[in-house]
Formats: C-alpha cells, structure tokens, sequence
C-alpha cells in the first residue's frame, strides 16, 4: 500500500482508519472515542461498538496490535524501513480489554492521533491476502494492477458494488469516462494536455496536501548558507510553475506543509515572493563559482522533468551555474535521497499529511531520520521539541504554527506548489466528493 490517491480511496471504501483526518486534526474512525491523561503520556482508544471484519470476526483490540506489528517491522513501497518504529520505539502497545486498545509513553506523545490516522485495519483473508476490513465495503473479486470488485457489507448509503479499473494514462480514463464505459474518472489532472472541464460532465477537484518541493543539500555546497537557500525560494516564479506546467491545477507553498495541515491556519502565511533582484543581493558576497547539481526523477511528482528545466533557468537567471542529472529509477531515486546522495537540490514529493511526521521525519537536526538533508536552525529544534511535547490540540496546532513561519523565514527547502486533484463523472451519478489528501469518496 502507498499514499497514491487511488489507493487511499480504496482503502477507504474497504479499510476503516483508526482515527480520520480532516484538515490537520481527527475525527473517530475504527476508535469512537479516546482519553489520555493530563500529562499526555498515557492514551485509551476504544474500538467503536459493532465493528467487525468481512469475515464476520469481531474486531478487538490484540486485532489492531497484530497489525501495528507488522507495520512497525515492514518497510515502505521503496524497500525503505517505515519511520513509525522511531515514532513508537519508548511507546507500550497493549489492549486493556478486547475493546481498548492503550499506549503509554515516557514523554507526551499527543501526536499519536495523527499516527493512527494513517493505519488502515486489515487482516488476510483465506488466501493469505491483506483484504479484510471493517469498513462499508468488502472485497468480492481482485485482480492486481487490473481491477478489484467491491460489494456494500452493510446497510450505509452507496452504491451496492462497485467495480473500480487501473487504467495508467490519464487520458485515456477520460476517454473511458467520454465512451461511457466507466462512470467516474480519477486523477485527470494529469492529462496530457489542459483539461476542458466539459459541461457534458460533473467536476470535483481540491488542492492536494502533497507538496512539490526541491530538496536542499544543507550538508554541503552552496546551500549550507540560509541566505543561499531563501534566495532560491526567491529565485523561482511558483505561480508560474502553478499556471503554466501545471495548467492552473496546483498553488504555491508557503512553507513545509500544505495550507491543511495542522498549525497552517494558524501560522497564516503567504508564499515567498517571486523576487530575481533580492535574490541576487541575498547571493552578493557568497562563492557561487561551483556547478549546482539538480537532480529529477521522470515522475513523482508528476512533470518533474518540466519543473526541473524551469527551476534551472530561473536560478541561471540569477548568476548561479546549474546542470540536470536525471535519474530514470524511481525506487532507486527515493533510495539514493534516503542515503543522502541528492546533489545540491534534488525535486521530491512530501506527501504525509501530518505536520509532526514532516517535521520529525524531514527537518529536525535531533533525529536526523532518512529525509533529512543537513538542516540545522537551533530556533527550529527548540520549536519543534516544545511543539511534540504540547497536549492540548489547540495549543498543539499554535506551536506548529510557530514552526511553520519559522521554516518560512529559514527555508530548508525550495517550496513550489500543491497539485489539484481533479476528477470527473456522469452528471447523473451522486455521491462524489473529493478531499484535500485526493480520496475521492463515495457514498
């Protein structure tokens, strides 16, 4: 399983999270309801009353424990060990009964909502396959990287089955949509040419929490200097990047997360403006004689090529030399940025839609995990540990916010922009919807 939108949406339908997210904070999901104590080191999470498999299993607590195991000893699509064994390695998991399932911790660990918001209860079915779940719909007949059969388990609002496709080119699922042969169409911002938003068809689109970003070598070169790496951020038109490659299906970042991410409405910021002249002065002064290498991947994110031509052109605009290295393993790519083999900037996608996983994962200098590239601001560090220790969600949002302008003021990165997921379906149909993680959901 991976992030990629098409796949959240089916574990959606099929999978119940233990808790659900919704714009940087959680609502119940597979957990009703939770308690923790005022120093927010021990948690309860009661399992929603009347939840079972597919299979008819009721699902209890040592159920969620079997799977968090697994997830803490497997590793990603990449062949890269997942960052939740860090997250949870002082945590004590065990079930206070079959319906509750507790977590104690030396430090405050509040944070742990937005880790259970991205695990999806499954258990194998009689194939030794990871299909059953405890959400609306159950899998009736699957074939991988083809297609997948669901069929409503209960009696919540919805389609009695549906029959989901894997159709690889954009194009061609509208076409699909077009000919009539399927109802809906997913992802169509990634059609090859701008999109015309037919009338024949309702449309559906929201801005992504993803973020298209270049990471910045802090380790080494150029961009060890602050002033280096604001003055890219100023270097590059994002609008531009928005309007043009991206066809208007994407906005500018403002900083490390997504305008939907926990301490974003409170941080309140607007993007570093498109500046070539205070550029160059942040530049004046520093030793901008060496080659800046710029590494790309051909997809994830998407239009990376294009991106990476047009980045190049913007900081050769502002007196800094660059040359392209393309990188045609995409698995292989994400195993070299992990090993810190990135050149000086090397463009990626931040998909977690949790502000804690950004910042302990990508920037903090304390745990150096496999994102991040070197960065060091000791103002940052002491923001971040005060913003993992604090309990109250309220409070907890306004120490990210202080984070966020912090990491806007000091960039470790060079932010570009959020896609637009978009989607299409007969004007007839009801029930679609699609939200800022890109799950379209139907009901």
């Amino acid at each position: 399983m991976t992030d990629d939108t098409s796949v959240l949406t089916l574990k959606n339908l099929v999978f119940e999270p233990l808790l659900r997210w919704d714009k940087g904070s959680v609502s119940p999901g597979l957990f009703s309801h939770w308690t923790h104590t005022e120093d927010g080191c021990n948690w309860a999470f009661h399992i929603r009353e009347g939840a079972v498999f597919h299979d008819g299993k009721r699902c209890v607590a040592e159920d969620i424990i079997s799977f968090l195991n697994g997830i803490l000893d497997a590793v990603d699509t990449f062949g890269m060990k997942w960052s939740y064994a860090r997250y949870l390695k002082d945590a004590r998991i065990s079930a206070d009964s079959d319906a509750i399932l507790c977590v104690s911790n030396p430090k405050p660990i509040a944070d742990i909502v937005d880790i259970f918001s991205e695990f999806y209860i499954c258990r194998l079915d009689a194939n030794g396959r990871p299909l059953l779940g405890t959400g609306s719909y159950r899998v009736s007949d699957y074939e991988p990287q083809k297609n997948v059969l669901l069929e409503k388990t209960n009696g919540a609002s919805g389609p009695d089955r549906i029959l989901a496709l894997a159709e690889k080119h954009a194009d061609m699922r509208y076409e699909q949509l077009r000919s009539g042969y399927v109802d809906a169409a997913s992802n169509l911002e990634r059609v090859d040419k701008a999109l015309d938003f037919s009338p024949d068809y309702q449309w559906g689109k929201a801005v992504n929490t993803l973020s298209v970003m270049y990471y910045l070598n802090c380790s080494k070169g150029i961009f060890q200097s602050p002033a280096a790496r604001f003055a890219v951020n100023h270097a590059v038109d994002s609008q531009a990047i928005a309007d043009g490659i991206f066809r208007g299906l994407a906005v500018p970042s403002s900083t490390v997360v997504s305008p939907f991410h926990m301490g974003a409405v409170q941080a309140n910021l607007s993007p570093i403006p498109f500046d070539r002249q205070k550029a160059r002065r942040l530049l004046d002064g520093l030793d901008t004689s060496a080659e800046i290498e710029l590494r790309t991947p051909t997809f994830m994110p998407e239009r990376a090529p294009e991106i990476s031509r047009f980045v190049a052109e913007s900081l050769e605009a502002v007196g800094l030399k660059v040359s392209i290295k393309t990188e045609l393993d995409r698995p292989e790519y994400a195993r070299q940025i992990g090993r810190k083999e990135m050149g000086d900037m090397a463009i990626f996608d931040s998909s977690p839609h949790s502000t804690y996983r950004i910042l302990n994962d990508k920037i903090s200098s304390a745990t150096k995990a496999v994102w991040w590239q070197g960065y060091h601001d000791d103002e940052t560090e002491a923001l971040i540990a005060a913003a993992n220790e604090t309990v109250d969600n309220s409070d907890r949002a306004r120490a990210y916010a202080r984070c966020l302008k912090r990491l806007q003021q000091n960039p470790p990165w060079l932010y570009l922009v959020h896609p637009v997921d978009v989607f299409a379906a007969r004007k007839d149909l009801r029930g679609l919807s699609i939200d800022h993680k890109g799950t379209l959901n139907i009901f």
